[in-house]
């Protein structure tokens, strides 16, 4: 079974991770890699916020491989911002290259702080 969930979230998650990022691109346009940013941004929030609140609360293992293991692992798309930032390198774009490897994961660290500072207040409220 805690297969079966991780593989259900993975595939809820990709689907998730093609609808935003695209979103993303059509909103923001090409010029830098906007959907990969948008994706791993929310996919930290996300991660921060649902890690906490898991550990606050009981939730089955299967519930939490669905969500965490299956869902944000495919949601969030580490390797396809790493492969784009060496493709920007390789292709001259060595400023925007380095701004794009900057933004996620600094962006994407003060993200999960700010879900779990939110995890933390929302689950204070609820009490």
């Amino acid at each position: 079974m805690h297969i079966l969930s991780i593989a259900l979230g993975g595939a809820i998650g990709a689907t998730l991770r093609y609808i935003v990022s695209g979103a993303a691109y059509d909103r923001f346009g090409t010029d830098f890699p906007y959907g990969t940013l948008a994706v791993n941004v929310i996919g930290c929030s996300l991660i921060g916020f649902l890690s906490y609140a898991f550990g606050e609360s009981v939730v089955s293992p299967n519930t939490r491989a669905l969500i965490l293991t299956g869902g944000l692992g495919a949601f969030t798309t580490f390797s396809t911002y790493g492969l784009e930032s060496v493709y920007l390198w390789r292709d001259g774009e060595m400023q925007t290259a380095l701004m794009n490897i900057l933004a996620n994961n600094v962006i994407g660290i003060l993200f999960v702080a700010a879900g779990l500072v939110l995890a933390r207040f929302v689950l204070a409220q609820m009490r």
